[in-house]
């Protein structure tokens, strides 16, 4: 299958009218004390918005930075569930500490621990997983904002998808077997899905603070040059207009990865 071509432009019907919907979840009031572990790829990167969410619901945070020699650990029964953040590596280079934390990965699958892959992250799980990740065949990135279209299952799940996200990739994924496909684009159609129950994998970056956007553009500005990639002007113009629907997104999409039903 195509990492891009697999499907046409970015397109999901839109939920009737009449469908049920979506039970809400809640990271608050749960009973679960044990720490958040958080997996980063370079040693000064933050959690950012997902760690200041999981914060604000008192959650404890166990940062590793596997690239540096922290290890990971070798059952999650000490941890509620697991992030695994995005970096400047591709998922198909030859480092060892790649190769290790893809091979840790199948501890959370195996113990059904709910797990959410952000960019690298997501790739890691694909490579997993037996997908395959690699570049756009017309050699085109996604930095910047660009559209985004949430799939059925993945309004079932959450019904409330920003419209355009960030993101900040040159390869994409193709969908592993087994798994669904939860939002789409239209340069790189795998943009999130869901692998069992507990396993979530999303190729953007809805964790960005404004801090980090001026950080990325400009340690990383050479990748603003890159086929496809917008102008840096564009990257604060779009936060500016559709940052408020991605933060209540992941506010929603964090609660019904790692909370509890919410009380009516």
């Amino acid at each position: 299958m195509s990492l891009s071509r697999a499907i046409g432009p970015a397109a999901a019907a839109p939920m009737p009218a009449d469908a049920p919907r979506p039970a809400r979840y809640t990271l608050a009031g749960t009973d679960d004390s044990r720490p958040m572990l958080i997996v980063l790829h370079q040693e000064t990167s933050t959690p950012g918005r997902v760690g200041q969410l999981l914060h604000a619901h008192g959650i404890r945070l166990d940062i590793r930075r596997p690239v540096i020699g922290d290890a990971l650990p070798e059952t999650m029964e000490n941890h509620r569930g697991a992030v695994m953040f995005g970096g400047p590596p591709s998922v198909n280079d030859d480092d060892a500490y790649l190769a290790r934390e893809i091979d840790w990965i199948q501890v959370p699958l195996a113990e059904r621990a709910p797990l959410l892959g952000i960019c690298l992250g997501a790739q890691m799980m694909v490579k997993q997983l037996g997908g395959r990740v690699g570049p756009h065949p017309d050699g085109l990135v996604e930095v910047g904002y660009y559209p985004l279209a949430a799939t059925e299952a993945g309004r079932s799940l959450v019904p409330d998808w920003p419209a355009m996200i960030y993101q900040w990739h040159r390869e994409g994924f193709d969908l592993p077997a087994g798994a669904e496909r939860l939002a789409t684009g239209d340069r790189f159609p795998n943009q999130a899905f869901r692998y069992g129950e507990s396993a979530y994998g999303i190729q953007f970056h809805a964790e960005l603070t404004l801090a980090m956007v001026h950080r990325w553009t400009t340690r990383g500005h050479e990748r603003l040059s890159l086929p496809g990639a917008q102008m840096r002007r564009e990257h604060f113009d779009g936060r500016a207009v559709y940052d408020a629907p991605v933060r209540h997104w992941l506010d929603l999409f964090l609660a019904r990865i790692f909370g509890r039903p919410a009380a009516d």
